[in-house]
């Protein structure tokens, strides 16, 4: 087994990411997002010129958008745009650390599944329809009462565990297909372990479905998290995106000209939905020969 053969699906990544506008466009979007949530650190100096801009009092209360304060301030003194751009990277992490949890747990479980087939296969994809069907959102209102005062990685473990079972029945399905692919027979015949099969003939030629299931645990850990904040039972000590909806909700921002405070986190989520969708879609599209050749991807 040669470095180059593990590689040549890579570059076939490469090569499909260059052909398709969707794919494209969603990684664009994402990493635009991503980049501006690193840079909250800098923002946020440069917005507070030597002082902290979302510590409360800092500023006049229910300032509008001005030069100064491009977002204005909210009701505790806060400089909007600073917390806004806090609050992005804040739901980006606990998306990030949800969907690596999900997606190994996923892997894992689907590969072990999918491969070995059998009684294995039958016991867990029993365990993943069964956490399949439970309704995730109420139990995590349940368990809220629990979360006031958790750190983002408890937050994110608490999300993995209800969003792993959507990534373990994709793969598992295509690794059921492809180990039955002549080159998996070959391996086998030249006595390659289970481990060496996996990592070197499946993983790889999975990565695009792994990618799937990793951007969908992502913003679905996202989301759960906005509803549970918009609803007023998310961490009390963690301010992302849904916080300051309930806050503009519960304030009436909009009302007071501080329209900012409603409408920038909703955008910066329909920017989120839209690029791992168009991600979504685009793997779809260049993975699927069905679906390519009906959208002429």
């Amino acid at each position: 087994m040669t470095l180059q053969s593990t590689l040549r699906p890579l570059r076939g990544v490469a090569r499909r990411l260059r052909e398709n506008w969707k794919l494209s466009t969603g990684l664009v979007l994402l990493i635009g997002l991503i980049l501006l949530a690193l840079l909250s650190p800098l923002i946020s100096a440069a917005v507070g010129q030597g002082t902290d801009p979302v510590a409360i009092a800092a500023y006049q209360k229910w300032l509008r958008p001005s030069p100064d304060h491009w977002f204005g301030t909210d009701q505790f003194g806060r400089d909007l745009f600073a917390m806004t751009i806090g609050a992005l990277r804040v739901s980006l992490e606990v998306g990030a650390i949800a969907g690596v949890l999900s997606t190994v747990v996923g892997v894992i479980m689907a590969f072990v599944a999918g491969y070995k087939g059998g009684a294995v296969d039958g016991t867990l994809s029993t365990i993943t329809d069964m956490v399949l069907v439970v309704p995730s959102f109420p139990l995590l209102i349940a368990l809220s009462a629990y979360t006031k005062n958790v750190g983002i990685v408890e937050l994110g473990l608490m999300l993995a565990a209800f969003s792993w079972p959507f990534a373990a029945r994709t793969i598992r399905s295509q690794v059921l297909s492809l180990r039955a692919r002549p080159y998996v027979e070959l391996a086998k015949v030249s006595k390659l372990r289970d481990l060496e099969i996996i990592a070197y003939e499946l993983l790889p030629n999975m990565l695009p479905y792994i990618g799937v299931g990793f951007a969908s645990s992502a913003l679905g850990a996202i989301f759960a998290l906005v509803g549970l904040e918009v609803i007023g039972l998310g961490p009390g000590e963690t301010i992302d995106l849904g916080k300051i909806i309930f806050s503009a909700i519960g304030t009436g921002a909009m009302t007071l000209g501080a329209w900012p405070m409603f409408v920038a986190p909703i955008f910066l989520l329909t920017l989120l939905f839209a690029a791992l969708n168009l991600i979504n879609i685009g793997l779809e599209e260049v993975y699927n020969p069905r679906l390519r050749g009906v959208a002429g991807a």
